[in-house]
């Protein structure tokens, strides 16, 4: 089984062995809401010695406004030029400007049950309201119940074609479970 996998072919992420030739430098963690892509992110930054970077806590001020489309991507652009990086957040518009650069590709694919339960104990865990420096923020509603929901059906295709034409170069881990991710760190570092 090759080393790198494409979202067209997803396999069991304990199948996936990092390549030799492929350091882990520059990491891009996509997923559902609630899917972990914080804290594996911060497990990762931790042991390859870098920061990492809440995309919540560059598009979004403390009151909850966007920053312009076009500016967000900018800063992006900026974000991922530099050497090593860890990444996380969805964001699928401005998505190939972190696949291009990214070293390995981590999507959570992740059951909505599963995301739900997870925004549950961040919520209990920072009692509500955002923490930029941990990349919480907390702005639970029915719409995003509902985007958590259908995540997998409407979200997740379009990403995995977004990972298809723009990370080619890119080792992709495609997560099922909060164990496989756990064993992926492992394995990456």
């Amino acid at each position: 089984m090759p080393d790198r996998h494409t979202a067209s072919q997803p396999v069991p992420s304990t199948s996936m062995e990092p390549s030799p030739t492929q350091p882990l430098k520059r990491v891009a963690i996509i997923g559902c809401g609630g899917s972990g892509k914080t804290t594996i992110g911060r497990r990762l930054a931790a042991r390859i010695g870098t920061e990492i970077i809440h995309l919540d806590a560059v598009y979004y001020d403390d009151e909850w406004n966007k920053l312009p489309q076009d500016k967000f991507a900018q800063i992006q652009e900026e974000l991922v030029a530099a050497d090593s990086w860890v990444i996380d957040g969805n964001y699928a518009g401005t998505l190939p400007i972190r696949l291009r650069r990214a070293t390995h590709v981590i999507f959570l694919d992740l059951p909505a049950i599963t995301c739900l339960w997870g925004i549950a104990q961040r919520r209990w865990r920072y009692r509500g309201g955002q923490h930029k420096n941990d990349g919480v923020y907390d702005n639970i509603n029915w719409g995003f119940i509902r985007y958590i929901w259908g995540y997998r059906r409407e979200m997740a295709p379009r990403v995995r074609a977004l990972i298809a034409e723009h990370a080619g170069h890119a080792q992709v881990h495609i997560v099922r479970s909060r164990r496989a991710a756990n064993r992926l760190v492992e394995q990456l570092t």
